[in-house]
């Protein structure tokens, strides 16, 4: 007796289901595209940047080795711009004011906001006490100028109430005398640039991991010792670049003195912008204003390059 083998059944392909199961996806065709059209795209970015940027630069790198006046034709000057600037008394003035700025700017308004922020956090109704601090925000710096240029001002809004009270300084014209005239115009930045720092640490807060908060708590930290041993180092990433930019904006100061002061009197409250301004735009030396253009340049980026250095070894040896 013999058996038989049923027949082995087999079952068909749809020819369409092959032909879509080797057909490339469209996200592989689509970063093939990009591939090869990459430069492309870039392209005009590319361009606009070094339209706006890297070109008027270049120009007043130029511009700072000749004499220009802006109407006659540029005469090559070599290094006297920059010789002359070693001998010019409203620069060293100037280079004081700034470094004011960027010890001022930096503690100020990084402190306070990160106090508040730290104050307000966690707490009920805490974004609206934050939200006096946040307003000021909205004024520009010419703003921020204006306001405090008529409230500080001889004879001004503050004189005035601290004469009502009988108070120290109804007499003190604050913007009149060197150093205080820097030093209360700081205090102005400082009203304006609270609020968007807070508002910045408060979001590096929201993103701290709740785990080893919870696990100093169960240790018997709280308070000062939680904030500096646990929560600081855990903001550290962020407080690199909320000083990073305090570092960038002290250095380029400009629109605050220039309303408020435009730089007086006598040149004593100016910054190193509000000098490259004086010199370029109303004293029309196009020369030696390109000069303190690229001087400035120069310090902000030798600042920035060795603040982030100093940043980025010190983060190195804590992971390490």
């Amino acid at each position: 007796m013999t058996t038989r083998t049923p027949p082995r059944l087999t079952t068909a392909r749809a020819p369409g289901r092959l032909t879509a199961a080797r057909k490339p996806s469209r996200g592989h065709h689509d970063r093939a595209l990009f591939g090869r059209f990459r430069h492309g795209y870039i392209a005009p970015g590319a361009l606009l940047v070094a339209g706006l940027l890297y070109l008027p630069f270049l120009w007043t790198v130029y511009l700072s080795f000749t004499n220009y006046d802006g109407l006659s034709p540029a005469t090559w000057a070599g290094l006297a711009n920059y010789r002359a600037l070693l001998h010019d008394p409203a620069l060293l003035t100037a280079i004081r004011n700034t470094l004011i700025w960027v010890g001022g700017t930096t503690l100020l308004p990084v402190g306070l906001g990160l106090l508040v922020a730290v104050l307000s956090y966690n707490i009920k109704g805490g974004a609206w006490l934050r939200l006096p601090f946040l307003l000021p925000y909205a004024f520009s710096g010419a703003g921020i100028g204006l306001v405090w240029g008529v409230l500080l001002s001889p004879g001004g809004t503050l004189n005035h109430v601290l004469g009502f009270f009988h108070l120290p300084g109804a007499h003190t014209p604050l913007l009149s005398y060197a150093p205080l005239n820097t030093v209360v115009l700081i205090i102005a930045m400082t009203w304006q640039q609270i609020g968007v720092n807070t508002l910045l640490f408060v979001v590096g807060l929201q993103s701290i991991p709740r785990e080893p908060i919870e696990a100093a708590k169960i240790d018997g930290a709280s308070g000062w010792a939680l904030f500096q041993r646990v929560i600081w180092p855990l903001l550290s990433p962020l407080t690199t670049v909320v000083v990073g930019l305090a570092l960038v904006a002290s250095l380029k100061t400009f629109d605050v003195v220039w309303v408020a002061t435009q730089g007086g009197p006598g040149r004593t409250s100016e910054t190193l912008a509000v000098t490259m301004y004086r010199d370029t735009f109303v004293a029309d030396q196009y020369g030696y204003g390109s000069a303190v253009a690229v001087l400035l340049t120069v310090v902000t980026g030798v600042v920035s390059v060795i603040y982030l250095r100093q940043q980025l070894s010190r983060r190195e040896r804590l992971n390490g």
